[in-house]
């Protein structure tokens, strides 16, 4: 029942033999996994499947598994995974069995799955509970839990709820004294108590008696239980009859590679004496539109490295690599289904040689593009990009590790989607590895001079960066002026040599103070080269603050709603209602020609009781440049869509606490200090380029 442990030169010797001495480790151990995967399969077909697909993702991991790790615990792991996989497949035939393992398969399928995986891990398999804790990804502790339960939930199917009476505190331990694993001192403690309580005696006899029918049955089951003497034969059929057909697929490409490497021989011929030859040969070969341009002006290469876990494919396709980023192109195709997924690398992704990255680089956000014909192409297959952090050394080798995926939605009515597609917890897990080298490309810096201003507030252009994966663009702002100020403007496009590129939306700026100016960065899309002689920045907003203060005394005595004017506003004070904590509601619905869009208030109390913290939850209209409202549960992409957007908000829904959660916050005074408002701009700045430095 428990198949031998793996010594560290038999991991070796399956590198060197290959397939078919991991099809001969199953072949001897096909008991124990076949009675494994019929706990959770009842499809004669399907269990084939199991063993055919378990073999083959088994060999693919076999070059990562390391010599100190067991091959029986890699192996029983991808058999689990596979089993979960198959189990939610329609079985439409079931496997027919005596009445006695009918029955046993039967009462497993009433656990859950927790306890079910816990208990047939255990007790079919045979693994110790440290090995199914690692399988199962859990702390021993939480297995014991899983354990317990499972037999109590056999126990209850048996008749035996009115033994139910034993101490809760004593119920982990109940796995470890039959077991005969519980420590001394706990064991000693443990009789102690037994000894005392004639309802934990109970109890456990009960648990126990339910415990040694299930071993029984296992091992009644095992002796009686026989793999139908043809299974491993079919398994080995149908991996030679994939060998012979890769045979053959081999043979037909290579008479096409030998005409196809003669047409090219002759293009590369005709590429040497014209220059044209990478140009042309990826606008004939790159479907991707947006890594095309970075293959065509020989800024990257293609990689197509691939690595495939739970029938989800993942090619890097390429990766651009300069001192601001590493640009990472990929496909992932779903090989069982319709699905298109994408990569978070908020969620999911690693790298392990993260020591040998610039940390202080900023990562990029590039949202999923939904609306490409190359995402519309197939239902199964997403093209997207990644930004990762670039490389401290000129040259080196990304070691990336993913291991989570999120699944597109394209129904834009899904109100719970968040950049098109769904939350966390409808993301897909798994395992894929790349190992990525890289060449960084260099950047150019080119000193500026230009000035303009916004609403009478001095800005100044610095320096243009033109990298490979991006264009970037100093600015600066005098922040000398008390009463107004400007919070980092947007702009439109940037245009370079009669060469426009637009701003990048989602990779905004980072700003530093340096004196009475702050100092931007701004991103636009790549210039791929272009050495600047002109230069024109086009705005599209800015956003401005206003220092307006204004107190407004609260009397808790007098009834609310209570008004008051600000900024030629009417604003409402709901309600004040103190107490452990205080809640206040202020609104304003009015939004026609209102001067704000946010205020920027605090609340102050009598000296004594203090407010430490607000917390707020706000209510609001998005309208367009003509008033028209939108519906705030846009999808985000929706939102770019509106011709200049402006979110007011109206109501703000206060919570004030003070350090003390037993002390009362009783508001004495609203303090405004100012307000924000969007400004809509589209003045074009022409700029001098002042000396480039390479």
């Amino acid at each position: 029942m428990i198949p031998a442990k793996i010594e560290p030169t038999f991991i070796t010797t399956k590198r060197e033999k290959g397939m078919e001495s991991i099809i001969d480790w199953f072949d001897l151990h096909k008991q124990s996994f076949y009675t494994l995967g019929r706990s959770y399969l009842r499809n004669q077909k399907q269990m084939g499947e199991l063993f055919y697909r378990t073999i083959i993702n088994v060999h693919k991991e076999l070059p990562r598994l390391k010599q100190e790790t067991s091959f029986e615990t890699k192996a029983t792991s991808i058999f689990i995974q596979t089993c979960r996989e198959l189990s939610n497949e329609k079985s439409p035939q079931a496997i027919e069995e005596n009445e006695t393992h009918q029955q046993f398969f039967n009462v497993l399928d009433q656990l859950n799955k927790y306890e079910k995986e816990a208990l047939t891990l255990t007790y079919i398999k045979g693994l110790s509970q440290e090995e199914v804790a690692h399988l199962l990804q859990v702390s021993v502790e939480k297995l014991k839990d899983h354990l317990f339960f499972g037999i109590q939930s056999l126990r209850k199917g048996m008749g035996y709820e009115q033994a139910f009476n034993g101490c809760n505190e004593y119920h982990r331990n109940y796995v470890d004294y039959l077991e005969k694993n519980l420590d001394r001192s706990k064991k000693i403690d443990f009789e102690v108590h037994m000894h005392q309580c004639q309802h934990c005696r109970e109890d456990l006899a009960s648990f126990q008696e339910v415990m040694v029918t299930l071993l029984n049955s296992t091992k009644r089951m095992f002796e009686e239980f026989h793999v139908p003497s043809d299974f491993m034969e079919n398994v080995r059929a149908r991996f030679a009859e994939k060998e012979k057909n890769r045979k053959l697929k081999n043979k037909k490409r290579k008479k096409i590679g030998i005409a196809i490497a003669s047409l090219f021989a002759l293009l590369i011929g005709i590429g040497i004496f014209t220059g044209s030859f990478t140009n042309l040969y990826y606008t004939w070969t790159e479907e991707d539109p947006e890594l095309r341009p970075f293959l065509q002006k020989g800024l990257g290469e293609r990689l197509n490295l691939e690595a495939e876990n739970n029938g989800i494919k993942i090619k890097i396709k390429s990766a651009i690599a300069d001192d601001i980023q590493t640009l990472v192109f990929y496909e992932i195709e779903d090989t069982k289904g319709d699905n298109q997924y994408l990569i978070d690398n908020g969620e999911g992704v690693s790298v392990d040689n993260e020591i040998e990255m610039n940390s202080e680089a900023d990562l990029r956000f590039y949202p999923p593009d939904l609306k490409s014909d190359l995402n519309k192409k197939e239902k199964n297959v997403y093209h997207g990009k990644i930004s990762l952090q670039p490389l401290l050394k000129d040259k080196g080798v990304i070691k990336l590790s993913i291991t989570q995926l999120q699944k597109l939605v394209r129904d834009s009515s899904n109100r719970n989607s968040v950049w098109g597609y769904e939350g966390m917890e409808e993301a897909e897990s798994g395992k894929w590895n790349f190992e990525i080298p890289l060449t960084k490309k260099p950047s150019f810096e080119y000193a500026l001079n230009g000035e303009t201003e916004i609403e009478g507030i001095p800005v100044r252009f610095d320096k243009l960066t033109v990298a490979p994966t991006t264009t970037v663009l100093d600015f600066a702002i005098n922040n000398e002026r008390t009463d107004k100020q400007v919070e980092g403007p947007n702009f439109d496009n940037i245009v370079v040599n009669d060469k426009k590129v637009k701003a990048d939306l989602y990779n905004g700026y980072s700003a530093e103070y340096v004196g009475d100016w702050i100092i931007y960065q701004s991103n636009f899309n790549p210039l791929f080269g272009e050495k600047p002689k002109k230069v024109n920045v086009q705005f599209a907003s800015a956003r401005l603050t206003f220092k307006d203060e204004k107190t407004i005394e609260l009397d808790a005595s007098k009834k609310y709603p209570q008004t008051f004017e600000y900024a030629g506003s009417k604003i409402s004070i709901d309600k004040v209602k103190v107490g452990k904590p205080t809640k206040v509601v202020i609104s304003n619905s009015e939004i026609k020609n209102r001067a704000y869009e946010t205020l920027d208030f605090e609340f102050f109390g009598d000296g004594k009781n203090e407010p430490s913290s607000m917390e707020s939850e706000t209510q609001g209209v998005l309208v367009d440049k003509n008033g028209k409202e939108y519906d705030m549960n846009l999808n985000p992409f929706a939102y770019e869509e509106i011709e200049q957007p402006r979110y007011f908000e109206t109501v703000y829904n206060m919570t004030l606490q003070t350090d003390n959660p037993k002390e009362k916050v009783i508001p004495k005074r609203l303090v405004i200090h100012g307000y924000n408002t969007m400004k809509y701009i589209d003045d074009v700045v022409k700029i001098s380029v002042k000396h480039k430095k390479e």
